[in-house]
């Protein structure tokens, strides 16, 4: 009985590969009103702001999700006319489009809000390893440029992370939405 209960071991099974289930919390937002910047946002609660050292003119912050490592990182620029508006928006798509060689696709929307003069652009990344899989800019067209680029810090593997990289895309519209400039 002992030898015969050795014998079977065609019949193993191996267990599919598995990822964690995760589950978000509902989305909720409080103002962010500092006179460190010239505009005022809604951010999520889930959400810190880490301040970076900033040339003048310029402002550089990043909103950080501790529990879900995800990071944006934003970039405000005062802008002076056509040509600097056009350079900010040139150097926010190169940001993109240095993503591309990793993305499956890109989906690109344009956002208007004339009442808030608030004009921009997301850009949500396609892919199994992107890296940013969302970013942004937004300006007012005559003095004010944001630009914001999502990441998370693990290594890329956006399938399993879709729940926490689709919930900071939402945060991110969110915000978008929700900024007024001074």
């Amino acid at each position: 009985m002992w030898l015969a209960g050795c014998g079977h071991k065609d019949d193993e099974t191996p267990k599919p590969q598995a990822y964690l289930r995760i589950d978000m919390p509902p989305h909720d937002y409080t103002l962010c009103d500092t006179a460190a910047l010239p505009f005022t946002f809604e951010q999520s609660k889930l959400s810190q702001i880490e301040w970076k050292k900033s040339k003048p003119g310029e402002n550089w912050f990043t909103l950080v999700y501790p529990k879900y490592k995800g990071y944006v990182f934003m970039t405000y620029k005062t802008i002076r006319g056509e040509k600097e508006l056009r350079a900010q928006v040139d150097t926010s798509y190169q940001f993109v489009e240095s993503h591309f060689s990793f993305s499956s696709g890109v989906d690109e929307n344009k956002f208007v809000d004339r009442p808030h003069r608030l004009f921009g652009t997301t850009y949500r990344l396609k892919g199994q390893n992107v890296a940013s899989t969302y970013q942004f800019w937004v300006t007012d067209s005559v003095r004010h440029f944001l630009h914001g680029a999502m990441y998370i810090d693990c290594t890329p593997n956006n399938d399993s992370l879709a729940p926490v990289l689709t919930y900071i895309q939402e945060d991110m519209d969110h915000l978008i939405e929700s900024v007024r400039w001074r």
